[in-house]
Order: structure tokens, then C-alpha cells, then sequence
């Protein structure tokens, strides 16, 4: 083994506001951190393939082919210093989180690396106050290494640079851009293949206070050279249909924009939510629609894009959409990606109990991208072609997270469609669906526990019930896909059956389809276009078993950190194609914690003071809040607190507030945590199962449940939290319902 020794350089850590620390990043994203005055060594094999963290109280943690990284940081926070809580870097973006100071007005945030040579202050709408903590984002970055500094800015206006705060070392990793939307085209969007803008791209922040009145200036007529301002995004949107403007927009989304928000004549249609129209495909967009950071959503309606080539939209949730969560309608170079899709409004058609379709490609778009997208228990997910494609028509589907959704994972006419490292997580009816004459080539895909992995139709697996609306069939070439438990019990390779087969599953990824396999209903061959130099993208798979772990972690599917609305299947739902209540619950009730932008009170939306977090006019420098309660009724009330798992019936009355649903504490639900400061904390219990204590970190904690007077739920004895730590609640002697987690503040 060789050592690791812990002199390194070390940099501002979120955990323990006390200690140096050492963090080792786990591939799946997870993150462990350890206090350097608790261990007494790392050791490692020289490939990094076995880590061992040897602590001084406690056994060794082994880490064994698992690890990313291993880092050091170095806290310099005092008491009188802006506490960071967290800092990390994703996809041309880094962040950072940290406690307000009291008596202050806002915070002026600073970025260093890649195209910043020195620190450069970061657009103020970027810089946003959630109430108990301060986030800025900063996008548009090139890969590499960055530092971020934090400095409070007083009620005269004025910078205290003593208060501030900085961390080092965040790395910045490129966007995949594989794939056909980015195949003989720079810079899809608004950004540069490098991720920074475009020269002469303009930037518009569009919030759910000024969706309808931002403004914009824009040519209308290149020739003369005529502008004109236009107010409202759905405006914005509407002038660049002419084609002559040309300008690169970068629309980027703060926090959740809901429908009752939105102007009709904004929006537009409806249906079809907000669209970017061009006069035909070929009409030069460059427009980027991305959200910043977790929590930007689309809420009661979604987007639309008809014609035009080159647009992008990244880093947004689209939830309770009207009709299709996001369509393509004659679009070319089009990239979609990062994206978390989930519920839609029930429709008029039996299929449409959780929405239309929640990603859909039809008149004859073509090459599009659709790649790191999570779709949450999605039914009708992503159709490619309706009845007027002409075809071919080359899309992409990789790196995707199928999350216990239904079918559609594509569903193809006509099209040629690649569909490469998708993680099938439980699909509970169809996988790839190839019909009326499609050509699909299936890479490297993990199937886990799905049904129907691939079919075509009225053919193989799918008999002559032909399950789609068109019978004739397609083809579809399988290579170097991995199926589990459900997966395998159906599916037919051509080399059992000859004719009535659901693949051809090829022995190399080059090999050709022989002319001599067709479907059964149409007669349509293969047009081996994966095989064609001419035709395709250049790009890299990743081995089918690597699949899962990359798509579910920290540079996996779906938004930032996996965005702030989250939700945990079990194994039990693999089969389940009805709507989830609890989760639809929770869609259709989610709300952004954003407060706004520090200082503009013009931002604010209209909600009271938050009575958790008063001043403290004795010690202006120490952040306080007050008693912070947070129930669990089928999702936090606190958005401190995240939770894996399932939801479980406790039905208690506790201070006078019913509550019917508490987190089920068994081998898979947990609660993490990490507070800004230190608190007595106090568990209320249900009691419709027999736990009475919890596991806190591991620990089981030494105290029992107290029965209140009328006996419907036990208290936890308070148990002591620090600031700064990162706290997990799990399972103790028995699986146990958590109702409510009070934390009362310190003030010793």
C-alpha cells in the first residue's frame, strides 16, 4: 500500500466549521468527509482501486473500487467570517452555499480560473437568497479548476472584506457534446463547444416576476437595419421567427416560473407552453434556455420549439405541463439535455393519467440530441415521429435515466435513431419500440428489471398485437447491452428465431445487418447507418455495466445535484405503471424556496418573514435562527432536510397540526441534514410501527421514545447537532416512522 500523506495544500470545507477535512468523492457522486484531527492515515494502492481511511476511535472505512477523487480542504472561517457550507463544480458551472450574516444587505461573489485570469464580480441575478442560506452559480465556464470568493456587503453598500470568504480548487468539467446535434455544427445554443458564450450573445434572466416584462432589443429588419424592443419572453421568443436577428440568447431561469405567472400571450398556446417558432428549419436561433442552479422549473407548462436549428435547453425541471413537457416540431441541431421530467396534467386518453408525452420529435426534426436526462415514472416518455416524417431523420438518445417509466423509451417511425448508455431502471411496459419502417441502433444500454427491453412490431415478443397505432414494423440492431431479471425473460434475438425476432443482436459494433432480415409486417431492412462514416458522430460508449453508476451519479442525469425535487422507487414499483399518489403529490405541490435576489426587494415574491430565521441585534456577526420545525406529511416542510425512501402512514395530531405521513426509517429510508449552526434536536415518532429510537451517523442513539398523553406518537429525548456537519438518520432497533424533527438553537 502506498500512503497518502496529509500535507497537501488543503481549502475551505462545508462540514465541520472547525476542522481541516478530507473528502473523498465516491464515482456515484456520493461524498464522505472526514475531520484530519479523527484519522490517523489514508492508504492507497497506486491505482487508487483500494482506499482505507484508518481512523484513531473507530474501524478503517474501505473503499474498494469506488472512489473519484480524494481532496483536502482547510477551513480559515471565525466567528466573525461568512461560513460556507458547501462549494463544488459540475458541467461548465461551479456553486456555492454559505449562512447569512445579520445586518447585511447582499453579498458580492467572485469568480478566478479558466477564462478568468483574476477575480471577476459574478452578475448580481446570479447571487440569490433562499432564506436560511445565500447561493450564487456561475455558468458558462470552461473545464478546469476554479476558486469562488463570498464578500457581505453592508446596509451602506459598502463591502466587509473581513467577513469574507473563499474557496479554492472546484473543478469545472466539460458537457458531453456526443451526438448528432452537434455533428457538422459549432456551438449549438448561445455557448461555445468550450462553454463559454458566444462573442456577442446577450444574457436575459427570467424570473416568475418578470417572465412577462423583461425586454429585449431586436433586429426586424437586417437590411435597414431596424430595431425593436420587445417585452415579455414569449415576445422575445416570437420576433426571432423572421430570421432576422441572429443574436446567440442565453435565457437563463431563476427558480420555478409557474403558470398562473405567465400571460396567456406569452405563452401562447397552452398545449404547446411556451414556443421558439422559426420561418422554417433552417432559421438560425442560437438560443440556450437553461436554469441556474437546482431549483429552476417550469411548472404547469412546458416548452415548445418549432423549426429553427441550433437551440439548446438544459438544467430544468418541467412539471403539471399541459400537454408534451417539451416537443421538437421540424427543429434541426437541437440539444436537450440534463433535463428532470415529471408529471404531466392527466389528459383526455386513458394513457394520458400522468401526461403526454414528456419529450416527443415529430415533423421530420432531425439531427437532435437527447442525452443525461432523468424521466421520474414518465408514461408516454419520448415518441420520435408521427405520420409525416419522411425520413431518415437522425436523432440520439444516450446517458439517460429511465426512472421507472412506462413506455416510449424511444418509441421510432421512420427515424434513425441511435440509443446508447441509457440506464432502463424498472420500465414497466416497453423499452425501444421500432415501428413503420424505423432503423434503431440499441449500444450498450443497462436494462434493469424492464420489461419488453426491445420490440418491434407485430413481430418476436410483441406476437400480432402490434402495439402501436402503426403495425408495420422496423428494425433494430442490438449490441453490447446488458439485460437483468425482467429484461431477460422475453426478449428474442435473431439468433433464436430468424423471423420472429425483437433484434438483431450483432457480435460486433460494426458488423452490418445482412439484407436477408426483415420485419414481419412491412418487410423493411436495416439501413446499417451506425456502420456509415459519412453519417455518423464521433463519440466514445461506456461498458454497459458502467451504465447505472454514471447515470445516478454527481455527473449523471438530470439537473444539478439531481435538482431539489427528488423522489426514491423501490424494487416493489419496477412493475407498477399506475401514477405514484405520493409522488404526484408532491409534483403537483412543489414550490421553489427562493426568496430572491439579495438587495432588490423589487425580486422578492410576496410571502411573510421567515419567522425561522430572526435577527440577533446582540452578536450581528453570528447567523441565528429560531426553533426550526420540520414535518415530513409526504415530503420536507424544510428544504435542510432530504430524504431516501418511502413515506409511511403515522396519522398523529402534534401541537395541534394533523399529519397523516411520516418517512419510513427501514433498511432503505433515511433523513440527511447538515445544520448552519448547533441545536438541540428532538424526533416526534409515529407509532404504527415499533421503533422507538433511531441510528444518528450510525450510532444508535441511547435514549428511547417518550409516549405523549394520548399515546398517538413518542418524542426522541433532544439529542445535541453541530454546525456544519452533515448528520444521517436511519433505522435503529426497528423500522420507525419519523413525523416531525424539531430543532431548537443553542445558546450556550
Amino acid at each position: 500500500m502506498k500512503k497518502l500523506l496529509l500535507t497537501l495544500t488543503v481549502l475551505l470545507t462545508a462540514t465541520n466549521a472547525m476542522a481541516q477535512q478530507a473528502v473523498i468523492q465516491l464515482k456515484n457522486g456520493d461524498t464522505k468527509y472526514y475531520n484530519t484531527t479523527k484519522i490517523n492515515s489514508i492508504d492507497m494502492s497506486e491505482d487508487m482501486s483500494t482506499v482505507i481511511v484508518n481512523g484513531k476511535d473507530s474501524e478503517p472505512d474501505v473503499f474498494e473500487g469506488n472512489v473519484s477523487t480524494i481532496s483536502f480542504y482547510k477551513n480559515t472561517i471565525s466567528n466573525n467570517k461568512l461560513n460556507i457550507t458547501e462549494a463544488r463544480g459540475w458541467f461548465e458551472t461551479v456553486f456555492v452555499k454559505w449562512t447569512p450574516l445579520a445586518n447585511m444587505k447582499s453579498y458580492n461573489v467572485y469568480v478566478k480560473g479558466g477564462q478568468y485570469n483574476d477575480f471577476t464580480p459574478v452578475d448580481r441575478q446570479l447571487v440569490r437568497n433562499y432564506g436560511s442560506y445565500g447561493r450564487a452559480d456561475v455558468v458558462g465556464l470552461k473545464p478546469g479548476t476554479y476558486d469562488l470568493k463570498v464578500v457581505p456587503v453592508n446596509g451602506d453598500g459598502q463591502e466587509d472584506t473581513d467577513k469574507g470568504s473563499s474557496v479554492t480548487g472546484l473543478e469545472v468539467r466539460a458537457y458531453d457534446r456526443s451526438g448528432f446535434a452537434h455533428l457538422n455544427c459549432q456551438g449549438v445554443g448561445a455557448y461555445n463547444d468550450d462553454g463559454t458564450l458566444k462573442p456577442d450573445a446577450q444574457v436575459l434572466y427570467v424570473t416568475k416576476h418578470n417572465f412577462n416584462t423583461v425586454t429585449m432589443e431586436l433586429t426586424t429588419n437586417a437590411k435597414k437595419g431596424t430595431r425593436e424592443t420587445f417585452t415579455g419572453l414569449g415576445k422575445i421568443f416570437a420576433a426571432k421567427q423572421k430570421g432576422e436577428d441572429k443574436t446567440p440568447i442565453a435565457v437563463r431561469i431563476i427558480g420555478e416560473i409557474d403558470y398562473q405567472s405567465t400571460d396567456k400571450e406569452q405563452r401562447l398556446s397552452d398545449e404547446d407552453g411556451l414556443q421558439l417558432k422559426g420561418k422554417d428549419a433552417t432559421t438560425e436561433m442560437y438560443i440556450t434556455l437553461e436554469g441556474i442552479g437546482d431549483d429552476a422549473t417550469l411548472n404547469g407548462f412546458g416548452m415548445t420549439f418549432y423549426n429553427g436549428t441550433s437551440v439548446e435547453m438544459r438544467n430544468l425541471a418541467v412539471i403539471n405541463f399541459k400537454d408534451d413537457g417539451v416537443q421538437l416540431k421540424g427543429t434541426q441541431h437541437a440539444w436537450i439535455h440534463h433535463m428532470d421530467f415529471f408529471y404531466g396534467n392527466a389528459g383526455s386518453a386513458a394513457d394520458q393519467a400522468k401526461g403526454d408525452g414528456s419529450l416527443d420529435v415529430k415533423d421530420d426534426a432531425h439531427y437532435c440530441t437527447f442525452a443525461y436526462n432523468h424521466f421520474w415514472d414518465s408514461g408516454k416518455t419520448s415518441l420520435c415521429g408521427m405520420k409525416s416524417e419522411t425520413g431518415p431523420n437522425y436523432l440520439c438518445y444516450h446517458h439517460n435515466w429511465f426512472d421507472h417509466s412506462d413506455s416510449r423509451h424511444p418509441r421510432v417511425r421512420s427515424m434513425s435513431v441511435h440509443v446508447w448508455n441509457n440506464y432502463y431502471d424498472g420500465v414497466a411496459k416497453i423499452g425501444v419500440g421500432a415501428v413503420k419502417g424505423a432503423n434503431i441502433f440499441v449500444e450498450s444500454n443497462y436494462f434493469r428489471n424492464s420489461k419488453n427491453p426491445m420490440l418491434i412490431s407485430e413481430q418476436g415478443t410483441d406476437g400480432r398485437n402490434g402495439f402501436a397505432d402503426d403495425h408495420d414494423g422496423g428494425m433494430i440492431k442490438a449490441y453490447g447491452n446488458t439485460l437483468t431479471g425482467k429484461s431477460l425473460t422475453t426478449f428474442i434475438p435473431h439468433t433464436k428465431n430468424t423471423t420472429e425476432f425483437d433484434a438483431y443482436v450483432a457480435e460486433t459494433r460494426d458488423e452490418q445487418v445482412p439484407a436477408t432480415y426483415k420485419s414481419v409486417v412491412g418487410n423493411y431492412t436495416y439501413n446499417n447507418f451506425d456502420t456509415d462514416a459519412s453519417l455518423m458522430y464521433a463519440y466514445k460508449p461506456d461498458a454497459a455495466n458502467d451504465v447505472p453508476t454514471i447515470v445516478t451519479g454527481w455527473y449523471g442525469a438530470g439537473r444539478l445535484a439531481h435538482g431539489d425535487l427528488q423522489w426514491t422507487f423501490s424494487e416493489d414499483d419496477d412493475a407498477k405503471d399506475a401514477i405514484d399518489s405520493a409522488l404526484k403529490a408532491k409534483v403537483t405541490g412543489y414550490k421553489s424556496t427562493l426568496v430572491g435576489f439579495f438587495g432588490d426587494e423589487e425580486t422578492q415574491p410576496d410571502t411573510p418573514d421567515n419567522p425561522d430565521n430572526p435577527e440577533n441585534p446582540d452578536n450581528p456577526d453570528t447567523p441565528t435562527e429560531g426553533t426550526i420545525t420540520a414535518t415530513f406529511d409526504g415530503a420536507p416542510s424544510n428544504s435542510m432536510f432530504t430524504v431516501s425512501g418511502d413515506y409511511g402512514d403515522g396519522k398523529i395530531t402534534w401541537n395541534g397540526t394533523y399529519l397523516k405521513r411520516g418517512v419510513k426509517l427501514n433498511s432503505k429510508g433515511s433523513i440527511t441534514f447538515t445544520p448552519a449552526l448547533n441545536y438541540d434536536m428532538t424526533i416526534v415518532m409515529g407509532t404504527a410501527k415499533s421503533g422507538r429510537d433511531v441510528k444518528l451517523n450510525g450510532e444508535k442513539t441511547t435514549v428511547s421514545g417518550t409516549e405523549n398523553a394520548d399515546g398517538k406518537y413518542y418524542e426522541l429525548e433532544k439529542i445535541r447537532v453541530h454546525a456544519g456537519t452533515e448528520y444521517v438518520i436511519t433505522k435503529g432497533s426497528a423500522e420507525g416512522l419519523v413525523m416531525v424533527i424539531v430543532l431548537d438553537p443553542v445558546t450556550e
